[in-house]
């Protein structure tokens, strides 16, 4: 089930891809190539999954559970680091369910490659504040204006660190790039909360700049289903 962004609640199935080109200071995501992967059932398969195994594990969740799913998610790790095998796997995958993609948002090239492929993407502004990575600003803006046409989200991690003033760049941003998608503050799982009233005031901060603000927490985390 997603867990965060605009589909909170959707039933998705996971795509999970290897490595990341960040290391940002919250992220609990193993980012080495596992020799096997566990799917959904409890099954041990030997990674990586070539793109026949793949498209009968789609295949027999969509036979057991049909019409349950709102679409395949891409998520990582960074899945446009595979952006060459994407391209050639994503139209068979698209001809079963939308494809929905998951990134970081730095990597505009490669988002080009596969954008005719997909019909969702929720992607990143990742904050140095927040990341402790250099925020890729230029890489972000180029991201965002090709996003923009197909739909989707953009997504904000925030932690009581967060400098007032990159959040307001970040809404600037999106809001001029990528008018019509949704900009998600997004409370940082683990480590120091943000308290209410500061979630409240960088919302009011960020909507004075986007039309569309909204706070929405990991959910999937409170659920049990990480």
């Amino acid at each position: 089930m997603q867990g965060e962004g605009a589909w909170v609640g959707r039933r998705q199935i996971f795509v999970r891809c290897a490595g990341c080109n960040l290391a940002c200071a919250y992220c609990d995501t193993r980012h080495e190539m596992p020799s096997e992967i566990l799917t959904e059932d409890g099954r041990a398969l030997a990674n990586p999954v070539g793109p026949e195994a793949l498209l009968t594990l789609v295949d027999a969740f969509l036979k057991r559970l049909p019409g349950a799913h709102h679409s395949l998610s891409l998520t990582g790790g960074e899945p446009l680091l595979h952006a060459g095998i994407l391209r050639e796997i994503l139209p068979l995958l698209r001809g079963r369910l939308p494809v929905y993609l998951e990134t970081n948002g730095t990597l505009p090239e490669a988002l080009s490659q596969v954008l005719p492929h997909l019909d969702h993407v929720a992607l990143d502004i990742k904050l140095s504040t927040v990341t402790g990575e250099p925020t890729r600003w230029e890489a972000h803006a180029e991201f965002l204006r090709l996003a923009d046409p197909v739909g989707g989200c953009v997504k904000l991690v925030v932690a009581p660190e967060l400098a007032e003033e990159e959040l307001a760049r970040a809404a600037a941003l999106a809001a001029e790039k990528a008018p019509h998608l949704p900009l998600i503050l997004q409370p940082r799982t683990g480590g120091a909360a943000c308290t209410a009233s500061r979630l409240l005031r960088w919302q009011a901060l960020a909507a004075r700049l986007h039309p569309d603000v909204r706070v929405i927490p990991q959910t999937h985390v409170a659920l049990g289903l990480r």
